[in-house]
């Protein structure tokens, strides 16, 4: 007759405490968590004094989050969380439909209140030492290549310091974002920096976890990507720079290969001397896929 060190039947009888109004879908997450949760604390057999190690961690990821910075989405960026479920929607995606798709994370440094701007305009301010780069493309339906009229693409990206605007009090408000809308050939073209690889920021939960685990902060230089119109399911991504020394050792493991691009030489244009080019291609609503986006 086996022994065991710990209650066999405790795990399946938390599980079994969820009543029979718990959606199905839910009771299969909270079911797969509360089991894998438990082994894990079996199998290392965790102690009182690290299970709240962890509790204070998450307490303070909370503490610093707001509006400007998601401490808690930055701590499931460094242990890869964030991007490994990029990954699997996307892969459930290319199976139900046999489309390329590449998607990245969000980031902590979204802003929901990001202003419009105008094709055309210069979305850096204040930073004198980057190189400018001439950002355009279209936007178009992944199916039948036409162009779409009035889609939002909205793109923001740090500052050569390593820092987003709500992280430096010496940068303009809402510096280096933007949203833009696509013209009448579902074109949309800006003014913005060649991206710079920084550190994710260290004060707080996710910087203390890279120090434990031995390991580096710095992200590859990249620009990120919402792409948005109604009737197509909206795009969230990050592009990154060919030549940046980070591509394969990403601190939170976003770099897909088919989101690494290019800056070439731009001539004749005093605003800057490099471009990109880079169409975005999104997937209609009814689709079962997710967003598709490639490089022209």
């Amino acid at each position: 007759m086996p022994t065991h060190r710990f209650d066999p039947d405790f795990t399946d009888n938390v599980i079994h405490a969820m009543g029979p109004k718990t959606s199905p879908r839910f009771r299969q997450l909270m079911t797969g968590l509360i089991r894998h949760v438990h082994d894990f604390a079996r199998e290392n057999e965790v102690t009182v004094e690290e299970w709240m190690a962890g509790v204070q961690l998450m307490n303070w990821a909370g503490q610093m989050s707001n509006d400007k910075r998601n401490e808690g989405q930055l701590v499931c960026d460094v242990i890869g969380l964030e991007s490994l479920v990029d990954e699997i929607t996307f892969k459930l995606a290319d199976e139900a439909e046999d489309t390329p798709t590449a998607t990245a994370i969000l980031g902590p440094f979204f802003r929901a209140d990001t202003p419009y701007r105008k094709n055309g305009d210069n979305i850096v301010k204040g930073v004198p030492d980057g190189e400018m780069v001439f950002m355009h493309g279209q936007v178009i339906d992944f199916t039948t290549k036409k162009p779409l009229v009035g889609a939002t693409v909205e793109v923001w990206q740090a500052a050569t310091n390593g820092l987003y605007e709500q992280q430096d009090p010496n940068q303009e408000e809402f510096n280096l974002r933007g949203k833009f809308k696509t013209d009448e050939e579902g074109r949309y073209y800006f003014y913005c920096l060649r991206p710079t690889p920084y550190p994710v920021p260290d004060d707080g939960p996710a910087g203390k976890l890279l120090k434990l685990m031995d390991r580096h902060p710095y992200r590859p230089a990249h620009i990120h990507i919402i792409a948005t119109i109604d009737g197509y399911k909206p795009l969230t991504t990050q592009i990154f720079d060919s030549k940046d020394k980070y591509l394969t050792n990403d601190s939170v493991f976003a770099v897909k290969d088919s989101l690494i691009v290019d800056f070439v030489p731009r001539k004749d244009d005093p605003q800057a001397g490099l471009e990109l080019n880079y169409n975005v291609k999104l997937v209609p609503q009814q689709s079962s896929s997710t967003n598709g986006v490639n490089n022209a």
